[in-house]
């Protein structure tokens, strides 16, 4: 069960805001699709099944356990996924401290690393709704490229998770490999109590039904006694344009990561929504006087529960705010526009990646922007961001060996005094890249590239990996500034030397 502590008034729970968000919580419990809306309706009607996962995901435990059992010679297990499909198994491998390597990158030495593991005790799951998702179809090619070569078996080493009829669903039951069917009306970042969240955690060795149970038991809990979470939503509903999460103390790793997700997505649009701020610890992520929610303790925003109750409440509460601001939960109506736009630029490119001229260079970083050092090029970025705006880091890098770059983070919400979010590239465009450019207007885009020293071809694409991963930043780049946003792009011309020396700048703004 889940337990709030929400500071409200009396006063709060006699507003009409709060009847609205009490009405949609009971209309929620029947799954009604107009609760958003005549706009949100059509889309609604075929997204509310994961109000039943708690219990209907039972059905696939004795699937799963089969799959287990015919995989537990597997050592590594790689799971290729974007977005809700990746940022579930995540929290639950690490909260289970459970080995799974999640490929949600297009990065060449992120893709390296992907492969740490011997290739005949190597399992990959492909996680994908459509099948279509460039960076997971890119993942897929690229494996079975790998068991060939290596002489393996491909249906011993790829379980597919997806919807039913989709493209991929065919094309994999065609090869004889596994595959486990998704419900379809359930969206990606509700699904995480699904086989996209299930699948991952069976075969990594985690007892699902534990997390079933924790999420039936949460999920009648506020049914029967509804005013901890309409208290919780009034708050989230309530509160200004941030909110900060910190899976400090919390045992959860990666839970805020998760909710970043669900929440940016779900409500960035229509220039209003919540943007999560995921920070290092409590002590961290003042600036922008947000709302600051932690998973444990007893002052301010507490929201604390065991892994499953945190995913069905966070849903609840995340489909509560979308009823409150009148939008539509559902949808992510800006996240083709930074895939359509990656598209076009590979065809510009006809699969070649063109040499990109800096405006400025300074020591192993190319500056594409203002300034002739990288300290002045931050600072004129820093001056640029509007009184009540945040700045977004986007690391097109690898989140592994490259790590050391988050520190940014913190950095610059010290030195500019407003908040900032930090994204690795490209997952974040499925994630936060919603809220960029369908929330509020008052944001200022940072992105890092760097050079890629190893690549890897796509099979039965004209470009590899690296062409792929700078069409991705640069064509979300030309998605920002068609709005005139705050944009420079700092290129790491050495990964090595240039991540020191750009945190080394921010240093001293």
């Amino acid at each position: 069960m889940a337990h709030f502590h929400c500071e409200i008034t009396s006063h709060d729970r006699h507003s009409s805001l709060y009847a609205r968000i009490a009405d949609a919580h009971l209309r929620l419990q029947k799954k009604d699709p107009t609760i958003w809306g005549l706009d949100a309706t059509a889309e609604a009607t075929i997204r509310l099944n994961w109000v039943d996962l708690p219990e209907s995901s039972r059905e696939l435990l004795p699937a799963l356990d089969a799959l287990a059992a015919k995989h537990r010679d597997k050592k590594h297990i790689v799971l290729a996924g974007m977005g809700g499909s990746s940022l579930g198994p995540e929290v639950i491998a690490q909260t289970y401290k459970k080995e799974l390597f999640i490929l949600d990158s297009t990065d060449p030495h992120y893709l390296e690393n992907a492969l740490s593991g011997k290739l005949d005790e190597t399992l990959v799951i492909v996680s994908s709704k459509s099948g279509s998702t460039i960076e997971t179809a890119s993942a897929r090619a690229f494996f079975a490229a790998q068991f060939a070569a290596a002489g393996l078996s491909l249906s011993a080493h790829m379980v597919i998770v997806t919807d039913p009829g989709s493209p991929l669903d065919k094309q994999s039951r065609a090869l004889g490999l596994t595959v486990i069917n998704a419900d379809p009306n359930v969206g990606g970042r509700f699904s995480v109590l699904s086989a996209f969240g299930l699948v991952p955690a069976a075969l990594i060795g985690v007892d699902i039904s534990i997390l079933l149970d924790s999420a039936s038991d949460a999920k009648n809990e506020f049914i029967a006694n509804s005013q901890n979470i309409l208290d919780c939503a009034y708050v989230l509903a309530t509160a200004g344009q941030y909110l900060t999460f910190t899976d400090e103390g919390s045992g959860m790793p990666g839970l805020s990561d998760w909710i970043e997700q669900l929440v940016a997505e779900s409500t960035g649009k229509n220039q209003v929504g919540r943007l999560p701020v995921v920070v290092e610890s409590s002590d961290d992520g003042t600036e922008g006087a947000p709302l600051r929610i932690s998973f444990t303790g007893t002052s301010g925003t507490v929201v604390a529960a065991d892994l499953g109750a945190q995913f069905i409440t966070w849903e609840w509460l995340t489909a509560l705010v979308g009823a409150a601001l009148e939008i539509d939960p559902f949808n992510q109506p800006n996240v083709t526009e930074a895939k359509e736009q990656t598209s076009t630029l590979l065809n510009e490119w006809a699969g070649v990646l063109p040499t990109l001229t800096a405006n400025a260079v300074d020591k192993s970083i190319g500056i594409f922007g203002s300034g002739s050092s990288v300290k002045d090029s931050l600072s004129h970025f820093i001056s640029n961001i509007p009184t009540d705006g945040y700045i977004a880091v986007m690391a097109y890098l690898d989140r592994i060996d490259d790590h050391a770059i988050s520190e940014l983070r913190r950095i610059l919400a010290q030195k500019s005094g407003h908040p900032v979010t930090f994204g690795w590239g490209p997952r974040f465009l499925h994630s936060t890249g919603q809220f960029h450019k369908g929330g509020q207007r008052n944001g200022a885009f940072l992105q890092i590239t760097g050079n890629c020293e190893i690549d890897f071809e796509i099979p039965e694409k004209n470009f590899g990996f690296e062409t792929l991963l700078m069409a991705q930043a640069l064509g979300d780049g030309r998605a920002l500034e068609s709005r005139a946003y705050p944009l420079l792009r700092l290129h790491l011309n050495s990964r090595t030397h240039g991540i020191g020396e750009l945190l080394e700048a921010a240093r001293q703004l």
